[in-house]
């Protein structure tokens, strides 16, 4: 289904440079080489209504890039695109749309095309999570979070990657996470999901590179968004909690030093490097006793 907003514009009251010369610039934050005319280049952000997507929003914004935010609220893109607007040099946009929606993907890169954007940055941070046992949780549910995590920014990642080569510019971050780095039980097909990104993009960035386009993986861990609540999840204790700021911050960083994933926060990297140093089988068993008991007070 496609919203009404689909169509919808917001013009955020933006300053535009005068001087219409050609000419480009080094973006502070990413590194990446962008035209000085702010309206030839936009970031594609996916579930940028709350959490690390309005954060990447916030901070791209406040360093001249243009954006267009995707999200299916579409009253929380509305406020953000006017908020940005008013009080940065930018271009604000929105889509609202349901990226689990099998042809989604293709209508958001046919509005882009649409309004003439040039997507040279794109940032797939939509997605669901899920925990419980795996046969007590709802089919339905596991099938739209696939569809979202996997299929939908695999699509969007070729969509938007393929004019990406032919200018031989660009850059993607997908957001996995450090479940991604082992099996998760009680979160088996979510870790699964973030297993995917992880390696896809990794496998993309050697691809890309002779190409000039940064493809990288961010892998935050516990972080203090509404995704926990989203997902019908129990949310962890906030003191182990990252900020989505801080999460942003690295990706950004990892990015700039053209790294193929970076895991944000230096207790998220320590536990995985950790865990690299044990079978498998003992960091799933581990994992097992430890959220057993969590949905074990839930209950």
């Amino acid at each position: 289904m496609i919203l009404s907003s689909l169509t919808g514009l917001v013009i955020s009251l933006a300053r535009f440079p005068s001087d219409k010369s050609l000419g480009y610039f080094r973006s502070p934050l990413t590194g990446l080489r962008l035209p000085k005319l702010l309206f030839m280049n936009t970031t594609l952000i996916t579930g940028a209504s709350s959490g690390i997507g309005e954060v990447f929003a916030r901070q791209l914004a406040a360093h001249g890039h243009n954006l267009l935010l995707v999200a299916r609220s579409e009253d929380k893109l509305i406020n953000l695109c006017n908020e940005l607007g008013r009080s940065k040099s930018t271009h604000a946009q929105y889509v609202a749309m349901d990226l689990s929606e099998r042809e989604a993907p293709a209508r958001l890169f046919a509005e882009t095309q649409k309004r003439g954007l040039e997507i040279d940055f794109l940032i797939n941070n939509a997605g669901l999570g899920s925990m419980g046992d795996f046969t007590k949780l709802e089919l339905a549910h596991e099938l739209n979070m696939i569809d979202l995590n996997v299929r939908a920014l695999l699509d969007l990642t070729n969509r938007f990657l393929i004019p990406m080569r032919e200018r031989k510019s660009g850059a993607i971050i997908n957001v996995a996470s450090t479940a991604g780095f082992q099996p998760v039980p009680f979160m088996a097909a979510y870790a699964a999901t973030k297993a995917f990104v992880l390696t896809f993009s990794e496998a993309l960035w050697e691809e890309n590179r002779p190409y000039g386009i940064k493809v990288m993986a961010l892998c935050p861990g516990v972080t203090d968004t509404n995704f926990f609540a989203a997902s019908h999840m129990q949310k962890p204790p906030r003191r182990i909690a990252q900020t989505p700021d801080a999460v942003v911050d690295a990706a950004l960083r990892g990015l700039k030093r053209g790294k193929a994933h970076v895991i944000s926060g230096w207790t998220n990297f320590f536990m995985i490097e950790s865990e690299r140093l044990v079978p498998r089988s003992l960091s799933a068993r581990v994992a097992a006793t430890v959220l057993r008991k969590t949905l074990t007070e839930k209950d």
